[in-house]
């Protein structure tokens, strides 16, 4: 396997109350890690400090073999591109669907340089990558929530940044547009790309190379969805609500009613 992209050490965060994390290591390498586990375990929490977005009250995050602190806001912006949860609900006034897209070559251009070449052929790829460049033109306040989302992951994937942080990337999508997603992230992590997403679709969540079960703010289990102790641990952590089978030649999550 590649080497390792960034690296969580004992990470204890919390929000203004009880600690969220509690101790979490990780060595995340390329390839589509999906970390999993019920609602409040301290997942997006997770995320936004990976992020370098909230600071962790005490362990770190390594990035590139440095501390993620270390690295000025313009560096983290070129090597970590985010997605935020619930970001699609949110208004951007007057700009386009490109203008949106183009954000996310922020971190190379600054906040003067006009795009060039380069930036409009990644802006390109991106919405060509999402199906969102038919309606380039548009206004973001425009478009429904699952537009939103296919624009907004955009933007991430304009970044084109070797380390990919998504919280919820298949929010307000339909059934189509999450395969869509779920196929869109695999090809990523085959190129090498280490992309990290939270997902509360499991059988979505079990197509990854990788699972990262989280529960209570400590990581439960980690590795293939195929391996019996992530197994265990999925049918655990959610109160054996459900099973993990194979249907179709794939693992999928199903409710035990």
């Amino acid at each position: 396997m590649s080497s390792c992209a960034l690296r969580a050490e004992e990470l204890q965060a919390s929000l203004g109350g009880p600690p969220v994390l509690r101790g979490v290591s990780l060595a995340l390498h390329p390839g589509w890690t999906a970390i999993v586990g019920p609602n409040g375990g301290g997942k997006s929490t997770l995320l936004r400090v990976l992020a370098g977005l909230l600071a962790p009250h005490s362990g770190h995050v390594m990035l590139d073999g440095r501390l993620l602190a270390d690295h000025s806001a313009r560096e983290r912006g070129q090597r970590i591109a985010w997605l935020a949860q619930h970001e699609a609900g949110e208004g951007s006034g007057e700009l386009t669907v490109r203008d949106v897209v183009q954000l996310g070559r922020l971190p190379h251009l600054g906040l003067f340089a006009a795009p060039g070449p380069r930036d409009d052929a990644a802006v390109d790829a991106a919405m060509a990558a999402t199906e969102c460049g038919d309606w380039q033109c548009r206004r973001l306040h425009e478009l429904s929530g699952g537009e939103r989302q296919r624009v907004l992951l955009a933007r991430a994937l304009a970044v084109g940044a070797p380390v990919l942080l998504l919280d919820e990337p298949t929010t307000h999508l339909d059934p189509p547009h999450q395969v869509a997603v779920v196929r869109l992230l695999q090809r990523l992590a085959a190129a090498g790309t280490t992309v990290v997403s939270v997902l509360h679709d499991l059988p979505l969540a079990l197509q990854a190379d990788r699972l990262v079960v989280l529960h209570q703010g400590r990581v439960r289990a980690e590795g293939s969805a195929h391996a019996a102790e992530v197994q265990a641990a999925l049918v655990q952590v959610f109160g054996g609500a459900l099973s993990i089978e194979q249907v179709g030649g794939r693992l999928t999550a199903v409710p035990c009613l």
